[in-house]
C-alpha cells in the first residue's frame, strides 16, 4: 500500500512538472513578483505616468501602442526600447516611426523614478506593461492587475519587423491569423482594436480609401458618404501625410465609442471597417458597441495574454539599467 501510494506521489509531482512546462513562460508571471524586492513598484510606476500625462496628452496612446508594437516582435521585452547608433533597431523600422515620442518618454521617466528607488531590480518590459495598464485607467477604462517577472531582451533589429505587425489594410482573415501566432483569438483582435478609442492615425494610413480604392470606386463604398467628406476636406490628395487624424471622437477617452463608430460606418482605417462589415466579426463589435461593460471585459482579458506573448524569465535576458540601451556586458546583438 504504501509503495503505491509513494507511486502516485511521484507520478502527481511528474505531472505537475510536465504540465508547468507546456505552459511555458505564462506560468512564471505573477501580480506580486516585485512585493518583496520593490514593493511600491506600481504606485512609482503610475506616478511617473501621471505626470508625464498632465504635460502631454498624446502619452496616452503613445504609450498604449507602444505597448502593442514591442510584445508583437520579440515578445514583451522591451526591445522596441532600444535606440541604435545605426538606426537599425526595431523602433527605427518605418511602420514604428509612427509611435509617438511621449509613449517612449513615458517608460524612461518611469525607469528612472523606479531606478531610484529600486536600482537593478524591475525591468523594462515590466514597466511598459504597467505603464500602458496605467494610461488605460488614466484614461478612463477600468483597472486590472499586471502579471509582471519579464526580463529585458537582447535583440532589436528593424528587419525582424516586417511581417509581423498587422497593417492598416488587413482583412479579418489576416488580422486572426497574425494575431494566432500569439495565442490570440478573434474576440481578442476585435478587442485588442478596441485601442484606436485613443489617439490618432495619419492620412497616409487610410488614403487610399478616400482617392484609390478601386477601379469602380474611387472612395471606399463601405465609408459613411458623410465621414468620407469630413476625412478628404481634413486629408486633401497633397497634403502632408503625416497629419494626425483622431481615430474615433472621443481620443482622450477610454470608451466603447470606436464600436459605435464601426456600426455607423465611421471606421477609419481598413482594419477597422472589416470587424463590423465582415458577419464573423459582426455580432461581437455590436455587443461591444452595445455593451460597454462587455468590451472593458474583453479588453481586459486580452490585455492580459499580450502581456504573456514571448516573454523572457528566470535567466532569460536582463534587467536594463537604461531602457534605450542593452547593458554593457552583453553587446547589441
Amino acid at each position: 500500500m504504501e509503495v503505491w501510494r509513494g507511486l502516485l506521489v511521484i507520478s502527481g509531482l511528474v505531472l505537475m512538472m510536465i504540465d508547468m512546462q507546456g505552459r511555458g513562460s505564462e506560468a512564471r508571471l505573477v501580480e506580486n513578483f516585485y512585493s518583496s524586492s520593490c514593493p511600491n513598484v506600481e504606485f512609482i510606476v503610475k506616478q511617473a505616468v501621471s505626470t508625464k500625462l498632465s504635460q502631454n496628452p498624446p502619452t496616452i496612446p503613445g504609450t498604449l501602442r507602444l505597448f502593442f508594437h514591442d510584445c508583437f516582435i520579440e515578445g514583451c521585452d522591451a526591445s522596441i526600447m532600444i535606440a541604435s547608433s545605426n538606426g537599425d533597431a526595431e523602433k527605427d523600422y518605418s511602420d514604428n516611426l509612427y509611435l509617438a515620442a511621449d509613449g517612449f518618454d513615458t517608460v524612461v521617466k518611469a525607469k528612472q523614478a523606479v531606478e531610484a528607488q529600486c536600482a537593478g531590480v524591475v525591468s523594462c518590459a515590466d514597466i511598459l506593461a504597467l505603464a500602458a495598464r496605467d494610461v488605460v485607467v488614466l484614461a478612463g477604462g477600468l483597472a486590472f492587475n499586471v502579471e509582471l517577472g519579464r526580463r529585458d531582451g537582447l535583440i532589436s533589429k528593424a528587419s525582424r519587423v516586417p511581417g509581423n505587425l498587422p497593417e492598416p489594410s488587413f482583412n479579418l482573415k489576416q488580422l486572426n491569423t497574425m494575431f494566432a501566432k500569439h495565442n490570440l483569438s478573434q474576440t481578442d483582435v476585435i478587442a485588442l482594436s478596441g485601442a484606436h478609442t485613443l489617439g490618432f492615425s495619419h492620412c497616409s494610413r487610410f488614403a487610399s480609401r478616400l482617392y484609390s480604392f478601386s477601379n469602380s470606386s474611387a472612395v471606399d463604398p463601405s465609408l459613411d458618404p458623410g465621414y468620407a467628406k469630413q476625412l478628404m476636406s481634413t486629408c486633401p490628395r497633397d497634403v502632408d501625410t503625416s497629419i494626425p487624424v483622431n481615430l474615433d471622437p472621443t481620443p482622450q477617452t477610454f470608451d466603447n465609442a470606436y464600436y459605435q463608430n464601426l456600426v455607423a460606418r465611421k471606421g477609419l482605417l481598413t482594419s477597422d471597417e472589416v470587424l463590423f462589415s465582415d458577419s464573423a466579426s459582426k455580432p461581437t463589435v455590436i455587443d461591444f458597441a452595445n455593451n460597454p461593460g462587455n468590451f472593458n471585459g474583453a479588453f481586459i482579458a486580452a490585455m492580459r495574454k499580450l502581456g504573456r506573448v514571448g516573454v523572457k524569465t528566470g535567466n532569460e535576458g536582463e534587467i536594463r539599467k537604461d531602457c534605450a540601451a542593452f547593458n554593457h556586458d552583453h553587446g547589441d546583438s
